[in-house]
């Protein structure tokens, strides 16, 4: 009898391991949907767009053209060699080709949404993601500050640089790793986004042959 109770304990112990396993797995599941989709909605909103303001003044816009030519039949590996490359790549931006201005008045339209972002509780699951919309709202603190770009001194437009350049460094790596979430779970996405590669100046969203 006492042998039969104790096996009854451990089956159901180990049953309750095994749900709450299952339950554990379920919502970082479901955490890492909600993550995604907030990166997501990122890049249709800000991310895609300012990454093609910044690049168009990279001054070797070049070489990270060749390495984030990303193409509809890279694999996993692919992304991972691209990812460790950028990583190391100078960003290094070129002020006198950036129009501030515009620059500014797009940011400070999306001021609200990047607030909104880093009020969600989702962020913090995702450390690279909350540091890189920490460094594009200060880039537009620090634009919004300025009431005039046509008198601003040297000094400052290379100041302004910096901030353009840190946020740049960690939109194109944040990049990469959306676009390798995307090609495996939401392929036809990504075909939009190779399409409108924010690297490539000549991107176009027209299918052709």
């Amino acid at each position: 009898m006492l042998s039969d109770l104790a096996f009854v304990f451990i089956e159901v112990f180990l049953v309750t391991l095994i749900i709450n396993a299952l339950l554990s797995e379920r919502e970082k599941q479901d955490k890492l949907k909600k993550m995604n989709s907030l990166v997501g909605a990122f890049f249709s909103e800000v991310g895609n767009t300012l990454l093609s303001k910044i690049s168009c003044a990279d001054i070797k816009l070049g070489r990270i053209q060749s390495d984030i030519a990303v193409l509809e039949d890279w694999n996993n590996k692919n992304f991972i060699e691209v990812s460790k490359k950028i990583k190391s790549y100078d960003y290094k931006t070129d002020y006198k080709k950036i129009d501030f201005e515009h620059l500014n008045n797009f940011l400070y339209q999306k001021r609200d949404f990047l607030v909104g972002l880093l009020e969600s509780p989702f962020i913090l699951e995702h450390e690279n993601f909350t540091d890189m919309i920490h460094a594009v709202y200060h880039l537009t603190q620090e634009l919004n500050y300025r009431k005039d770009f046509k008198n601003l001194p040297e000094s400052d437009f290379e100041h302004l640089a910096k901030d353009i350049e840190r946020a740049y460094a960690l939109l194109a790596h944040q990049w990469i790793e959306y676009m390798r979430n995307l090609n495996t779970e939401y392929p036809y996405i990504f075909s939009l986004y190779m399409r409108t590669n924010p690297f490539n100046l000549c991107a176009s969203p027209i299918v052709r042959k």
